[in-house]
């Protein structure tokens, strides 16, 4: 990509796999990108991590998908601008070939990079990181790449695995009617939020409140593929944008969407303190401030994602009587946000995205008319 310098661009056939085995339980990671030093630079990154394996490397989107043919893979880092068969349109084959592996696509942050990221994100990618200028693959990009392969691959670090326990069942009877819908994902949440919107019927008019962890260079380009999955108008928050049907409202990538009273309306406002979670934009503003203003006729989604972003916000919507819906553990690329109210007993629906807005629209009033596909 335009980031890295290209002085070693792979041959036809060129690739590798270590002669050594990986430890049982290791994360198996292949390294798929047309450089040279970027696959020697993250092969050695990862090495030499205990539980983590590169068992294979490849320089172009053909080869990578022969070798995926024999060779069993967890995690996949994918460069999206290669020779011959680019990433994007290699990407469909590699996530059935791979069978079941997660792909975390390394990609520049410009505006053509941000569009190819979002449509790879779209298409079941699970999560996206910064290709890094020569010279930027420090430390600190070292333990972000470590901590994404290794949720990825199913890892949990420590302190989410000690605290972990089994779901509890659904919560019974039937939450407040909802006058607003609010989805909060992250690791994994595009994907499953194109299934889920396209599952909405054309009835379904409510107006729809999204915080999705992601750059903010790429937030005008997911805004505009929510508005094609969703099939109406998407708007980025900011203070005093009105909260309207049938319209979707995107936290941008700079602050926390939240919302509030204003001028006989409900509108919405950005906050920029610090989080639990430490994420910004971050689930848990919108959610709190939702369970207030709207006095828990809310409809809280929490989709794919690493962490427990939006557990606070939820409990408070819990709380108040609203309704909160999980992704379920199959279905999502890492069960982490899902996970954390799954856990706590607050959903009242664990179940795959589809599912989920069938729940939605169920506990809406909603029912019959076309699904947006």
């Amino acid at each position: 990509m335009a980031a890295v310098l290209r002085t070693d661009r792979a041959q036809p056939g060129a690739g590798s796999i270590p002669a050594h085995k990986p430890d049982p339980g290791s994360v198996r990671v292949m390294v798929i990108d047309d450089s040279l030093t970027v696959r020697t630079v993250f092969s050695r990154m990862i090495d030499r991590e205990a539980d983590l394996a590169v068992v294979a490397q490849a320089g172009t989107a053909e080869q990578a998908l022969m070798v995926l043919r024999s060779t069993k893979v967890d995690v996949v880092l994918l460069d999206l601008e290669m020779p011959g068969m680019g990433g994007l349109e290699a990407l469909p084959q590699i996530l059935e070939t791979g069978g079941g592996a997660q792909v975390l696509v390394v990609s520049s942050l410009t505006a053509d990079g941000a569009e190819a990221t979002v449509s790879a994100l779209r298409t079941g990618a699970a999560d996206t990181m910064l290709k890094p200028r020569p010279g930027g693959f420090n430390e600190d990009y070292r333990g972000n790449l470590l901590g994404k392969i290794r949720a990825l691959g199913g890892k949990a670090p420590p302190s989410q695995a000690a605290e972990s326990r089994a779901p509890a069942a659904a919560r019974q009877g039937k939450p407040k009617t909802p006058k607003v819908l609010a989805i909060g994902a992250s690791t994994g949440g595009i994907h499953a939020l194109n299934l889920f919107l396209r599952r909405l019927p054309a009835s379904f008019d409510l107006p729809i409140l999204i915080t999705q962890h992601l750059p903010e260079s790429f937030i005008p380009v997911f805004a505009r593929q929510m508005e094609t999955a969703a099939g109406r108008k998407a708007v980025l928050a900011d203070e005093g944008v009105p909260i309207k049907a049938r319209r979707i409202v995107i936290a941008p990538g700079h602050g926390h969407m939240i919302v509030r009273r204003g001028g006989g309306e409900i509108v919405t406002g950005l906050a920029h303190h610090p989080v639990r979670s430490g994420c910004r934009p971050s689930v848990d503003p919108m959610f709190e401030t939702l369970a207030e203003v709207y006095d828990g006729h809310v409809a809280a989604v929490l989709l794919s994602g690493m962490g427990r972003d939006g557990t606070d916000g939820a409990e408070r919507i819990a709380a108040a009587g609203g309704g909160i819906y999980a992704q379920d553990e199959a279905t999502c690329a890492v069960w982490g946000m899902p996970r954390a109210v799954a856990e706590r007993g607050i959903a009242w629906a664990v179940c795959p995205p589809e599912e989920l807005a069938d729940r939605v629209a169920a506990s809406a009033a909603v029912t019959g008319g076309q699904s947006w596909r």
